[in-house]
């Protein structure tokens, strides 16, 4: 991803994320006035909420700066991680939110008081309803629009806390028409969400550390890429290691013709390593290739017979790089293994099997995961 753009999706997250704070800020305010005047715990524990969402603002302003700073000696592909850190501890933030917010209802359902509504508050609260469904709609597209998690998650968050408001609201007026609290049954039940929501986002963005499967369709369009140059047959072996959003370092195998020199490799892995980066910010730092047989028949009927021997088992999902030196009597190829399997027994089971269907041949087989 080029300067600009990295700076244009930092204005966005930081403008995004001020709105955020600017809107929870104010109605924190107005729910705290009016759960102390009301008395009304589910009201102040909405406004709680509501500060906790401001403060998660601001931590995503910090992610998103600090995440900018440039490369250097010490962390050469960047600080775009910290970007997760910051999602880890908005988590924290909600969940100590929720948590705090079960233990003041649970109270409140043991030592009961009365809360006192007037018109005045069921319209803020009604109102709050409908500022944080905007809210929500509106940074939760900012940030699916820049590729931000934690404005995503804010956004998610704003919306759910919109059903939590109209729950209080709710609660508010079946005491004005009957008489009946249920305000602190509703605090425990905003606690439960909270926390849910808490739990949900910290897994998110552990999965982000712990580093995941690569999106299915960021992968299509890179082997699409790849494949689109007349000499590569296939893309294999495609591994993204994610430094931040929007900040991926990948690997990959081309299948290329065994007649190709090292000058035209190099301007082919060259030329295609630009046009990856140019139409989908992936970094290619490591392009290697597999050779295919191009100068007999007999090399074409050994592979079609090897990959039936391999297709005959579910758990070996691709074969690839297959190269035969017919004078040397010595094949090699992958074999992708699903999770099925401990890859070095399948690889065992394969060559056993394609060593008996050709006796005398040296074969080597290299196991790889299913990544991509």
């Amino acid at each position: 991803m080029i300067d600009n753009e990295i700076e244009n999706r930092s204005k966005v997250i930081v403008r995004t994320s001020i709105v955020g704070i600017a809107t929870n800020v104010v109605l924190s305010a107005f729910k705290a006035a009016i759960g102390f005047l009301t008395g009304s715990i589910a009201v102040t524990l909405d406004a709680v909420n509501n500060l906790s969402d401001a403060l998660s603002s601001v931590i995503t302003i910090v992610g998103a700066k600090l995440s900018n700073k440039r490369p250097n000696k010490k962390h050469p592909l960047g600080y775009g991680r910290i970007e997760y850190l910051s999602a880890m501890i908005v988590a924290a933030i909600v969940l100590y939110a929720g948590g705090t917010s079960a233990v003041e209802s649970v109270k409140k359902i043991i030592h009961p008081e009365a809360a006192d509504y007037s018109t005045v508050s069921l319209v803020i609260i009604a109102a709050a309803v409908v500022v944080k469904l905007i809210l929500g709609k509106y940074v939760k597209s900012q940030g699916e629009k820049v590729n931000s998690g934690a404005l995503v998650a804010s956004g998610a968050d704003a919306l759910f806390d919109a059903i939590l408001s109209a729950s209080v609201l709710a609660s508010a007026i079946v005491f004005v028409t009957t008489g009946v609290s249920l305000e602190a049954y509703v605090g425990v039940l905003i606690s439960i969400f909270i926390i849910k929501s808490g739990i949900e986002m910290l897994k998110d963005t552990l999965d982000d550390i712990l580093g995941k499967r690569a999106d299915k369709e960021t992968v299509k369009q890179i082997k699409a890429i790849l494949t689109s140059e007349e000499p590569v047959r296939g893309a294999y072996d495609l591994i993204l290691n994610d430094y931040g959003p929007n900040k991926s370092v990948g690997s990959v195998h081309l299948e290329v013709p065994d007649t190709m020199t090292v000058e035209e490799l190099d301007k082919l892995t060259r030329r295609l390593e630009a046009k990856v980066y140019k139409e989908t910010g992936v970094l290619l730092t490591g392009v290697s290739v597999y050779s295919y047989n191009t100068k007999n028949d007999e090399a074409a009927e050994i592979r079609s017979k090897v990959l039936q021997i391999v297709k005959a088992h579910s758990w070996a999902l691709q074969l690839h790089g297959f190269y035969v030196d017919l004078q040397e009597k010595a094949m090699r190829f992958d074999v992708v293994m699903s999770f099925d399997i401990v890859a070095e027994e399948g690889a065992a089971i394969i060559t056993k099997e394609v060593s008996e269907a050709f006796p005398g041949y040296d074969v080597h087989i290299a196991p790889d995961v299913d990544l991509s």
